[in-house]
């Protein structure tokens, strides 16, 4: 024993392991296994059928928000119908824009559930009550929304196009970086479209059931939820239809609720900020450049402007759904998801067609969320293979993140449930919005600790800097600093010229 220390000694480090010995995985900064990644589309009929199979995923998304607000503004069936395709047209333009212009990663840009309780705060905000009218109600809640969400887009357009977001994310290390979003081989068509396969047999026999009388007898929700001929939306959709800005009249702006929606952008932005690192590693992309991840947050502002332009009553964010989806099918290539974007632009336009696949039973979504929200739990925990997971420090950082990040939304979520209101329930309604919000989502309460206590908890010491696998993503840190950087994240038509990337 005291010869193998004097070795150690000797040397400066643990002795070389025998051959014999098991070897770690060595770290890998693209993932391997992907079928087609980023710049590497599949044929066409295959692209066609997976870019559908997004905008399947997508729609359950599209359906509950307006589901959840819609009859609280004070709108029927049709009022819905027309908020599911604006979200939907809002979504399908958005998504390429970012695919184009933003990070140009294969990411979904939909309807983002963080907005929601924002948009319920105004809805029960005293300044619509002496409007009788459920339907001239609805539109004045619309409108107030519209102004919100306008006011609120210029936060992270301001962020992400001045390059202070990327100042920002440059003090990211895997250990924060996988809190935001804490997510197999050959090639299988049922793997490859099991989307399809799913939602196909589940929705048919749902079908069989409701036809069958087997739900005629059951409570209302269950009826709801489950029937297939429940919903509404079909005989209320129009045929044809274009949504177009200002649909629901000029927006009306409140200085409180434009505040309570800029602290739900930033809330969206972190959350954001994972799940575009999350899209990279299931694309087989290398780690975004600070400079590519700041540009995508301000094309992100750019859609929630979109959003509040056409008023679809919540902002947008990365679709944390689709990201799963991608590692469900391997494949992150960029042309799926620019196809998925024509079928929701397409399916807008075409009201009853769109409003068919609209009509999926909500559990059928639900389980499939299930997968997807696992993948990329797990593509988040796949980053700390860059880091020492043997260090206190490290254990330290990730132990008390998650604990927190699961408790402090857990009694905000559970008081608001009892209650009616969160556990900030003062005079200004605005106010308790701005608290209320961010400490109810679990992966900015995560990443917000995780990425306080890596930045200041003994940092000085020279060892730390490996433990947190910053050596990892230093040729990360510009955008010239590694040669993939061009080819996955280089703007399209020669734009690079003009609005270069450092």
């Amino acid at each position: 024993m005291k010869r193998e220390i004097s070795k150690i000694m000797a040397g400066g480090g643990a002795p070389a392991p025998k051959a014999d010995e098991p070897q770690p995985h060595p770290p890998k900064d693209q993932l391997p296994n992907i079928s087609y990644c980023i710049t590497s589309p599949p044929p066409w009929p295959e692209a066609i059928l997976l870019g559908f199979q997004h905008y399947l995923v997508m729609l359950g998304t599209t359906v509950l928000i307006p589901t959840a607000l819609v009859p609280q503004m004070g709108g029927g069936y049709e009022e819905k119908a027309k908020v599911i395709q604006t979200i939907l047209f809002v979504a399908g333009i958005n998504t390429l824009l970012q695919t184009l212009f933003g990070t140009r990663l294969p990411a979904v840009i939909g309807a983002s559930y963080t907005f929601v309780p924002t948009t319920i705060s105004i809805i029960l905000s005293g300044r619509f009550s002496d409007t009788s009218n459920p339907i001239d109600r609805f539109e004045r809640i619309m409108r107030a929304t519209q102004g919100a969400l306008i006011v609120a887009s210029t936060l992270q357009m301001i962020l992400g196009f001045s390059g202070l977001w990327r100042n920002v994310v440059r003090f990211l290390s895997p250990i924060s970086a996988y809190l935001p979003h804490v997510i197999k081989s050959g090639k299988n068509v049922f793997d490859r479209f099991a989307v399809i396969f799913a939602v196909v047999i589940v929705w048919i026999y749902a079908h069989l059931l409701t036809v069958g009388g087997a739900y005629n007898g059951a409570a209302p929700t269950t009826q709801t939820s489950c029937r297939t001929d429940r919903a509404g939306i079909i005989g209320a959709a129009p045929w044809i239809r274009v949504p177009w800005p200002f649909q629901w009249g000029p927006p009306s702006f409140d200085a409180g609720e434009a505040f309570a929606m800029m602290m739900a952008s930033f809330v969206a932005l972190v959350e954001s900020t994972g799940g575009f690192i999350a899209v990279s590693r299931y694309a087989s992309a290398t780690m975004l450049p600070p400079s590519i991840l700041s540009r995508g947050v301000g094309w992100q502002g750019v859609a929630i402007l979109v959003s509040g332009l056409f008023g679809t009553g919540a902002g947008s964010s990365v679709s944390i759904e689709n990201a799963g989806l991608l590692a469900l099918t391997r494949v992150g290539s960029r042309r799926v998801v620019q196809i998925a974007a024509g079928f929701m632009i397409f399916f807008s336009i075409l009201g009853k067609f769109g409003a068919v696949f609209a009509s999926i039973p909500a559990p059928i979504i639900a389980a499939l969320y299930c997968l997807f929200f696992a993948y990329v739990g797990a593509g988040g925990l796949s980053f700390l293979q860059f880091c020492n997971l043997n260090s206190f420090r490290t254990k330290f950082i990730l132990g008390f993140s998650v604990f927190l990040g699961l408790s402090i939304p857990q009694y905000f979520n559970e008081y608001t449930a009892i209650k009616g209101y969160g556990p900030v329930h003062t005079g200004g309604r605005w106010f308790n919005d701005m608290v209320n919000v961010p400490f109810s989502s679990e992966p900015f309460v995560a990443g917000a600790v995780a990425f306080f206590l890596d930045n200041t908890l003994h940092k000085k010491d020279s060892s730390i800097r490996k433990d947190r696998g910053k050596h990892w993503w230093d040729k990360f840190r510009s955008f010239k600093g590694d040669t993939r950087s061009e080819e996955f994240y280089s703007l399209p038509f020669n734009l690079n010229k003009y609005f270069p990337s450092v």
